[in-house]
């Protein structure tokens, strides 16, 4: 199980009242609401691997070069030296340390990589399973990775973090009409505003199914531009054509990557956790109470221990 981290707490934060606090004060809400989040994916889905997949970088540099503006609205501030700082409510940033360090504590893998974000690392460690892998995240762009042939499925949390989608294939072809594969192009044919992809000016999400649909995937597109006979209005030839500067650079922004240097880490979950003490420390000082304990029964109760 593979999960999308920064996508889970910020569904946890606006899922959870900012009510919830620690002693001090401080809002935890974000830090309980992901706890309780694992705890319910644990006991409903029983894996016995686990990752929490960090963006070590949310915006590369790599893919800001090829399309300037991927992800340039959500930028707070520009770092030469640096990933740029993402706009994060005041009150969540504060606690995405804290939920680094719970983590940490109890011994689930952690694993963000320099100059890539959370997705290539999940689309990296999708493409080196043997089994079967479970993404939870609520980012439709990783629906790409989804393979019935391998056992990968996305679970999508539908309201909060309280009510997941099982999308498999079929589920895609239903609502997209495209498999998997042919998400990617469909995703960079129609665009994406909240990542700042232009798409293709007049290609919406059913035209550009339409399109996958006849010619098969994005090459094929490409080359019935080209081919005179091919079945494509002159509008969208027009259109086409014209966007072929973005084309030609797109899929290596919007397809996550499957070659990141990953780190030698035990993704296996824990039964016990790695750092007692801390953890203790921490639960104490945030409040986290029945949230962090009921994990701690959860992963605890797999290897019949009290």
């Amino acid at each position: 199980m593979l999960l999308d981290t920064a996508s889970l707490y910020f569904r946890a934060y606006f899922g959870v009242p900012d009510s919830v606090k620690a002693p001090d004060g401080t809002p935890v809400n974000a830090v309980r609401g992901l706890l309780d989040f694992i705890d319910r994916l644990l006991k409903d889905h029983r894996p016995d691997h686990l990752v929490a997949c960090m963006d070590a970088d949310w915006r590369p540099h790599w893919r800001v070069e090829l399309i300037p503006s991927y992800k340039a609205h959500r930028v707070a501030e520009e770092r030469p030296a640096g990933p740029d700082e993402e706009e994060i409510p005041d009150t969540l940033s504060p606690q995405v340390p804290v939920i680094e360090a719970v983590l940490d504590a109890l011994g689930i893998a952690r694993v963000g990589v320099a100059g890539y974000e959370a997705d290539d690392v999940i689309g990296t460690y999708t493409a080196r399973a043997a089994g079967p892998v479970d993404i939870v995240t609520g980012d439709r762009d990783l629906y790409q990775l989804v393979d019935d042939s391998r056992g990968v499925r996305v679970l999508y949390p539908v309201k909060g973090v309280g009510t997941l989608h099982l999308t498999d294939e079929a589920a895609l072809r239903e609502k997209y009409g495209v498999d998997g594969r042919g998400y990617a192009d469909l995703a960079l044919l129609r665009g994406d505003p909240s990542d700042g992809l232009p798409g293709v000016a007049g290609i919406g999400e059913k035209t550009a199914a339409k399109l996958l649909a006849e010619f098969g995937d994005l090459a094929g597109i490409q080359a019935a531009v080209d081919d005179p006979k091919a079945k494509l209005t002159p509008s969208q030839r027009k259109r086409l054509t014209e966007a072929r500067p973005y084309l030609a650079v797109a899929p290596k922004v919007v397809r996550v990557a499957d070659d990141v240097p990953l780190p030698d880490v035990d993704t296996a979950l824990p039964h016990a956790p790695r750092d007692a003490a801390t953890l203790d420390g921490l639960a104490a000082r945030y409040g986290l109470g029945g949230s962090l304990q009921r994990l701690l029964t959860t992963l605890t109760a797999r290897t019949g221990t009290a």
